[in-house]
């Protein structure tokens, strides 16, 4: 427990003292460590955290053709990885009800996904009950207009959208609306929607229906998630550790998983450890600007004043911004590192955010406009424990407070990084555990070309939960098949990452 704060003085919230570790069947959240205390912060340190996570403006980012590349780049992970994993989250999750400005009890929160890895951001509620997602045959998705400027790809198609008669915007017409609500994860999305179709040609001829082909292709996913992602954020070593066999090549049931922290006693729930702290990582490795493909001659913002230059989603945007998925994964043909070929990187696992998720646009942010003070927050209302607190009840020993630093892990910041309890001696012994994920990332900088995936607290509880929702899920490929692997066809040199999901998605 964090020490010099005082007690509450009106009781523990409803339900955060009693929540278990295995809520009901409806899908609601829990608790990975429901006898750990929750930190307590007075909001104003909060919030000058918030404001020192956030990056200075950048009027012109370092160009793609620089040598050295940009200091903030993570030379590990490629920029795809920030929004398949945000396809993930929207996959596995969604809470409407709770509230930065109100104490929430997460035994009263309901998950309206399903905790698996099964896509219903894809299919919704399936061909029968919502058939305008689907062509005529109930078998194939529907897509939208053509896109150009993907050379690898003449086939790339919008998602299918509304045409309100109003002229307002044309919102997509998909499983999860959420998935929209940029133009990069709204062009995975198709992927997705491809990559069914896909699925749907190649078993052309056999006996295999919707709920076949559904299943395969969710496989192909759970595949990609183990064996492409997971090791890629968390690093191999960790993931060994839980799925023992991935390295030593026996049997699931010869090596079994090795769960120390997720263990539901019976159905598979989300924790708010990892869906509010633990999987906000991603948050930090935001790039402020993207190459969409070779074709355009500009980057484009995040966020912009100007439709014409700017990411944002919940609309029909320009035809000719078709992305190249090949500046987004690495697909082996190694492209000039210092070029607009270039494989974009995401920016590092850290404890800052670029300076434009300060200023989330209204439908985003609402009236709390800041990303890092919105996490913060959440963290507090859901009564999260410290990450120090965390680490301790995971046996690893906590990262001492002169090296809890806040800001770029780069050569030019990390000397001069303030430290957490600069900004309030609140934070003494007792960090947010969202910040503490990211500085324990953090702590693996070494030169700026150091590749940074979460540390042994992020990490395992990242990758507990994962594995622990796919061997919860009586459908997935881990425990109807553990043996299965992705179709031959489909695979390149005996291996099935996201690459390989986009060139055959690509192939319809």
């Amino acid at each position: 427990m964090a020490v010099g704060i005082p007690p509450r003085f009106h009781g523990v919230i409803r339900g955060l003292d009693s929540t278990g570790s295995s809520p009901q069947f409806e899908g609601r959240f829990g608790r990975l460590f429901r006898t750990l205390p929750p930190a307590r912060f007075k909001e104003d340190d909060l919030k000058k955290l918030a404001a020192a996570m956030v990056a200075e403006e950048e009027d012109d980012p370092t160009p793609e053709d620089q040598n050295p590349r940009d200091d903030e780049e993570n030379t590990g992970i490629s920029a795809g990885y920030t929004y398949f994993g945000q396809l993930i989250d929207h996959d596995l999750t969604f809470d409407p009800n709770s509230s930065l400005d109100k104490q929430n009890d997460p035994e009263a929160l309901v998950d309206f996904r399903t905790p698996r890895f099964d896509l219903d951001c894809l299919y919704g509620r399936g061909p029968d009950d919502q058939p305008y997602l689907y062509e005529d045959d109930g078998l194939r998705f529907l897509l939208g207009r053509p896109l150009t400027g993907n050379p690898h790809d003449p086939n790339t198609r919008d998602l299918p959208r509304n045409a309100p008669l109003s002229g307002g915007p044309k919102r997509a017409l998909i499983g999860d609306p959420r998935n929209d609500e940029n133009v990069i994860v709204s062009q995975l999305q198709g992927i997705f929607l491809r990559f069914h179709n896909r699925v749907v040609s190649f078993l052309q001829g056999t006996d295999a229906i919707f709920y076949d082909i559904q299943r395969f292709v969710r496989w192909h996913y759970q595949w990609a998630v183990l064996h492409d992602f997971l090791p890629t954020i968390i690093g191999e070593e960790t993931l060994h550790k839980i799925l023992p066999h991935f390295k030593s090549g026996k049997s699931i049931f010869q090596d079994p998983p090795h769960l120390l922290l997720y263990k539901p006693k019976n159905d598979p729930f989300i924790p708010v450890e990892f869906s509010v702290a633990a999987y906000r990582f991603g948050h930090s490795m935001v790039r402020p600007v993207y190459r969409l493909n070779t074709t355009l001659p500009d980057r484009f913002a995040i966020f912009s004043g100007d439709p014409n230059t700017s990411l944002t989603g919940f609309r029909e945007f320009p035809s000719q911004w078709a992305i190249d998925w090949s500046l987004y994964f690495d697909f082996g043909n190694h492209p000039n590192p210092f070029s607009k070929e270039r494989v974009q990187p995401t920016y590092k696992i850290d404890s800052s955010l670029v300076n434009p998720l300060a200023h989330l646009p209204i439908p985003i942010g609402g009236q709390r406009p800041s990303l890092a003070e919105r996490n913060l927050l959440r963290g507090l209302r859901m009564g999260l424990p410290s990450g120090q607190d965390v680490a301790r009840k995971m046996g690893i020993e906590p990262i001492p407070d002169d090296k809890l630093r806040v800001g770029k892990a780069n050569q030019d910041d990390t000397a001069t990084n303030p430290r957490l309890t600069d900004i309030s001696p609140g934070f003494r012994n007792n960090a947010p555990l969202w910040y503490y994920i990211l500085a324990e990332a953090q702590q693996q900088f070494k030169n700026n070309d150091t590749p940074i995936r979460l540390g042994p607290v992020g990490g395992r509880i990242v990758g507990e939960v994962f594995v622990g929702l796919m061997l919860g899920d009586k459908h997935s490929f881990l425990n109807q098949d553990p043996n299965w692997k992705p179709f031959l066809d489909f695979q390149n040199g005996g291996k099935f990452g996201i690459p390989d999901l986009i060139r055959q998605a690509q192939k319809t």
